[in-house]
């Protein structure tokens, strides 16, 4: 499905900045929609002259007109003089009469979205419109709640029309949490008294122990009154209860968590008021909290296993230089190698937040660490890293890293033994493969055969039953030798 972006660059009629304040009025057009308890729909100018709809949102709390989405469609003819008409006048156009749209009467609102800039003495650019498509077969007699949300809604749509909505000051934030018109409302007047709290707003504000009315009361003060005394307080919280910046914050009391969104509104540039958005997000911010705490405790483990892994290297190594056996320090000088590789992916785990690594910072370590363990006292060996490898799931760097381990190391030991050469590692990365192609400017492989080792067998092992991928062996003796990885990334990527 396309995007807005790709939507209204489709047009050609738009800047960069006119697509950035199409998509902060869409984000808010689930306000627009519950607050107006009708379909709201952005249209852009085309270049032949016409109208296509690039966003389309239905109201939560009210029967939607439009079934099927609309988004890509042109303006329909019965649409198109009224939206026209708001393009071009700069102001709001009504339907005069009801306008029927399959067989449901409706009222249709056009309001031109005008992006103010900072240029002096230009007339703002009108970017697009914005139409309200009321159900009018639903209607009944509103409640006081229906008849203060329409109002609210008609603000928005009158400062649309000024260019002082949305606010591109306000910060952006995650969706998950943030609070919407049904969750709770409530409207502040200039001097930051509620004129009006909906029974959600109410019953938040009762949760967290305020047991009066809302209106009447200074939003402010009652917020005051019930934050603990001791409690640290956001620095944006003035700001917000008053209405006068378009911040959001968090209050706490009694072990309720409510999130607050101010929207301060105006009338041509001087301000009548607010509207605060407010949700119990109790729940939300425990479970945040809950993985914030599994995060922690994730880290620590890598971490711990990563000393652990450190210590068991540290033996392996003391041994290896007690042991009077030459194949015996042979041994353990690999396993040390091993157990550092495995120790690297964990110390990188430990450090981040998510269960996915870099692997490009990982085998950079790793080809470190080979290069100086592997190497004899007679052998010369230059490693060289081309491409990248990209961000991994644990589960996948772990058994990649050994296996390249071993892969550098046996081009390292045997491939340059008693020689000065190259090791060369080039990785590439599509959405479907990763294909790892490891060279060495070495002795080549005896007779075109690849051992049969046992780092022979870990890599194979690894790289076939692990990571479900393939690897050869190519080269002839006196010609150095290559080896060619494949590994399916589709899986990784998901």
């Amino acid at each position: 499905m396309s995007t807005l972006s790709d939507l209204v660059h489709a047009q050609g009629c738009l800047t960069d900045d006119d697509v950035e304040w199409l998509h902060r009025l869409t984000g808010d057009g689930q306000l627009l929609a519950d607050l107006a308890s009708a379909d709201i729909v952005m249209w852009v100018a085309t270049n032949d002259g016409s109208f296509v709809a690039v966003a389309h949102t239905r109201p939560s709390g009210a029967a939607t007109l439009f079934y099927r989405d609309i988004v890509g469609e042109r303006v329909r003819p019965q649409w198109r003089t009224q939206v026209q008409g708001a393009f071009d006048s700069r102001e709001i156009v009504d339907s005069s009469s009801p306008d029927w749209f399959e067989e449901t009467p409706t009222r249709v609102r056009a309001v031109p979205i005008i992006r103010m800039h900072r240029k002096d003495g230009e007339e703002p650019p009108v970017i697009g419109v914005v139409t309200r498509h009321t159900n009018l077969g639903e209607a009944r007699t509103p409640s006081r709640q229906q008849i203060t949300f329409d109002e609210c809604a008609n603000d928005l749509f009158r400062m649309i029309t000024s260019g002082e909505f949305p606010d591109l000051s306000a910060p952006t934030s995650p969706r998950r949490g943030a609070p919407r018109a049904s969750d709770g409302l409530i409207r502040i007047d200039v001097d930051g008294i509620s004129t009006f709290a909906s029974p959600n707003a109410l019953s938040a504000f009762n949760r967290m122990g305020f047991e009066d009315e809302l209106e009447g009361e200074s939003l402010a003060e009652v917020t005051t009154r019930i934050l603990p005394a001791t409690q640290q307080v956001d620095e944006s919280l003035p700001v917000v209860v008053t209405g006068r910046a378009p911040w959001r914050t968090d209050i706490e009391a009694r072990g309720v968590t409510v999130s607050l969104r101010a929207i301060p509104l105006k009338d041509h540039g001087t301000r009548i008021g607010a509207i605060i958005l407010c949700r119990d997000v109790s729940e939300l911010r425990h479970q945040e909290q809950e993985l914030i705490t599994k995060d922690a405790t994730i880290r620590e483990i890598h971490h711990r296993v990563k000393n652990n892994l450190q210590t068991v290297a540290s033996l392996l190594r003391i041994q290896a230089r007690r042991t009077h056996s030459d194949e015996a320090r042979d041994a353990l000088t690999q396993a040390m190698r091993r157990v550092d590789a495995i120790a690297v992916v964990h110390d990188t785990l430990a450090q981040g937040l998510t269960q996915k690594v870099d692997f490009d910072e990982v085998f950079h370590r790793v080809l470190k660490l080979v290069a100086e363990v592997a190497a004899a006292p007679n052998t010369r060996a230059r490693t060289h890293s081309t491409g990248r490898f990209g961000v991994l799931p644990s589960e996948y760097a772990t058994p990649l890293a050994l296996a390249l381990t071993e892969v550098v190391t046996n081009a390292v030991e045997h491939g340059l033994a008693g020689t000065e050469g190259t090791v060369t590692i080039d990785a590439v990365r599509t959405d479907e493969n990763l294909h790892v192609s490891v060279r060495d400017t070495g002795h080549g492989l005896p007779e075109g055969r690849v051992g049969q080792g046992l780092g022979t067998q870990i890599i194979r092992t690894l790289i076939q039953g692990e990571l479900g991928g393939s690897i050869e062996w190519n080269g002839a003796e006196g010609e150095g030798t290559e080896v060619s990885i494949d590994i399916p990334t589709r899986w990784m990527n998901k």
